[in-house]
């Protein structure tokens, strides 16, 4: 599946670009963990390697890690850098649902 394949396979998506070697983004794995279990079927959350995909982070124009995308029937229309609390970003998705 590429990329506009994903951010097009459920009307919600979140994407979530960070690196390993990234405190923050280690602290929010639990984080989208949890989300992940909480809207299991109504919305796909993909993770995505910054180092593994670099070319694709360039074109979104990444420059932080964790950066989350929230699509909207394959468009961009939440954008959100660094760590935050887990229920701001569920009731984030959720707002878009």
């Amino acid at each position: 599946m590429n990329y506009s394949q994903a951010i097009s396979s459920t009307p919600v998506v979140l994407v979530e670009f960070y690196a390993t070697w990234c405190p923050h983004c280690q602290r929010m794995m639990p984080v989208i963990e949890q989300i992940k279990e909480l809207l299991a079927g109504s919305v796909n959350i993909y993770q995505l390697d910054i180092d593994k995909n670099q070319e694709l982070a360039d074109t979104e124009k990444v420059n932080s890690t964790p950066t989350f995308i929230i699509y909207r029937d394959g468009k961009s229309v939440w954008r959100e850098s660094g760590e935050m609390d887990g229920q701001v970003l569920l009731d984030k998705i959720q707002s878009y649902m």
